[in-house]
């Protein structure tokens, strides 16, 4: 990576050749890219994954439902799809060649992001993984074997005699495989160490150390092998991590990221007084996300919150309509039940709630956090209410918790297993459809607000609160503004770095 007195940023790219799905650990060329772009191309592929990983969770993986949904995304946010396609410019929209560009460089952009923490590495290397599966099982047998290599992935190939000697222990030992298939696809002596997955599972013959692979299940070598390589590239970014911080313009934008929302705004407040204070013990019941559901009992029972409670579900309520009357009322009735008098209340506490919708301080006018910013930042001590409760919650208490809101037993058992999964949100989606009965969310969810927004619309019969909707293309749009404006007011001073940051950031896209 390469920093020039422009505001563009120079970043290695080569052009992806069709079927070379490694192309991000080969040598590659310098390309400049500028901080628009590198906006965009990154709030992209972040749309990409969470699809991914939503996707992963509701259909069977390479089953046919996946690929369809997982194709019309692609071509929603310009991806490259299809491995055989060519370089011709489309009558519109962007050539294969232009999308190629855009993938190869927004990876190597959210690896920056996700290389922070334990967390943010294992979420973004297992969307990853999913992603290669994906395209890997759209080539070709042809393209698959020149792929393996062209990566140095040259496993022995079992020979015609060894296959027939071993025909009846292949095809009880591999799955799907029968006389016929045997016969007509070729096997791998591959070291059973580089097979574990499928050992583990005992999918394929042993031999003196070695497994035999039928060429149908190669794809899990093929992954084992890339989850490796971009472990220890992620693993080396990391330790290279403050040179990159030291760039103002790219700080803070990479912070970001790796919290990034790319759903609806709720920074601006709509359907303001819409709520009243008589209703909201009724919807913590039945339209609050299990979050907030906890910060409500939790103050109605101790008559206080800390500051990261009051800050989480303080948002959360001016996001679905409580104007800063209504908040400071519902504020201090609470808070005077417990051990605050009126007159601390004012002094000590009103002025925060006041600071949320922008009536003091720097006037910021303050946004409902998303599922992302709950779950990855500020985790709750002792004492504290707020954060996640499927990812900061003890197992035990959790499960207790949900018994207590009346999910099933069933419903209980598929939550736990989304939770040991780490897919926080998929699990609160779950949850969404276990209370309000019905088979399939169809949305992503991914900020309380929206769980509030669409539990209405189901209590409602179908129909939304009035309430104006941002398209994609304005929330997308909004992503980039706030992206732009947390790096704008410092791009100008960072030319002075770029000499010096050369060298060191040059080995951030190198293969490990």
């Amino acid at each position: 990576m390469q920093f020039i007195r422009k505001k563009k940023i120079g970043i290695t790219f080569s052009q992806i050749s069709t079927g070379s799905l490694y192309s991000s650990m080969e040598s590659l060329l310098l390309e400049n890219i500028s901080l628009s772009e590198f906006e965009t191309f990154a709030v992209d592929r972040l749309k990409l994954l969470k699809t991914i990983e939503n996707l992963g969770v509701s259909y069977v993986k390479s089953s046919e439902q996946y690929s369809n949904k997982l194709d019309k995304e692609f071509q929603t946010l310009n991806f490259p799809y299809r491995s055989d396609a060519d370089d011709k410019k489309l009558q519109s929209g962007p050539s294969e060649h232009e999308k190629r560009r855009k993938d190869h460089i927004s990876h190597f952009i959210l690896r920056l992001a996700y290389c922070q923490t334990e967390d943010l590495r294992r979420w973004f290397i297992q969307q990853e993984v999913d992603l290669f599966r994906y395209r890997f099982d759209e080539l070709h047998p042809k393209q698959k074997l020149e792929f393996l290599h062209r990566n140095n992935l040259q496993y022995d190939t079992v020979s015609i005699l060894e296959k027939n000697e071993l025909k009846d222990k292949l095809i009880h030992s591999s799955y799907a495989v029968s006389g016929i298939t045997v016969e007509n696809q070729d096997f791998y002596k591959v070291p059973f160490q580089d097979a574990l997955d499928l050992v583990r599972t005992r999918k394929v013959y042993l031999k003196a150390g070695f497994a035999y692979i039928p060429h149908q299940d190669i794809v899990t070598i093929v992954l084992n092998d890339f989850r490796t390589r971009l472990s220890k590239a992620l693993a080396l970014t990391a330790r290279s991590l403050p040179a990159v911080h030291s760039d103002e313009r790219l700080e803070p934008l990479l912070n970001h990221l790796s919290h990034a929302y790319v759903g609806q705004d709720y920074s601006i407040q709509k359907n303001v007084g819409k709520i009243s204070l008589e209703q909201i013990d009724s919807l913590s019941g039945k339209s609050f996300p299990l979050c907030m559901r906890q910060l409500h009992q939790a103050l109605r029972e101790n008559h206080h919150l800390r500051h990261g409670g009051r800050m989480q579900y303080g948002l959360f309520l001016k996001g679905i309509g409580l104007s800063l009357e209504q908040a400071l009322q519902f504020w201090r009735s609470e808070f005077i039940r417990g051990k605050v008098d009126a007159d601390k209340f004012d002094k000590a506490y009103a002025y925060g709630i006041r600071h949320m919708f922008g009536k003091e301080g720097k006037r910021a006018d303050y946004t409902p956090y998303s599922c992302m910013k709950v779950i990855l930042s500020n985790p709750p001590s002792q004492g504290d209410h707020h954060g996640c409760p499927f990812r900061h919650s003890d197992p035990e208490l959790l499960k207790q918790k949900l018994q207590v809101y009346k999910v099933s037993p069933s419903g209980i058992s598929q939550i736990m297993e989304l939770v040991k999964g780490m897919h926080y949100q998929l699990a609160c989606q779950k949850y969404f459809e276990l209370t309000h009965n019905i088979e399939d969310a169809a949305f992503s969810l991914n900020h309380p607000n929206r769980y509030f927004d669409e539990s209405q619309k189901i209590l409602g019969g179908g129909k939304d609160r009035k309430q104006e909707t941002d398209t994609p293309q304005r929330s997308q749009e909004n992503t980039a503004a706030k992206l732009s404006a947390a790096t704008g007011e410092t791009a100008a001073s960072t030319s002075q770095h770029a000499a010096e940051m050369t060298e060191d950031l040059n080995s951030f896209f190198q293969d490990a």
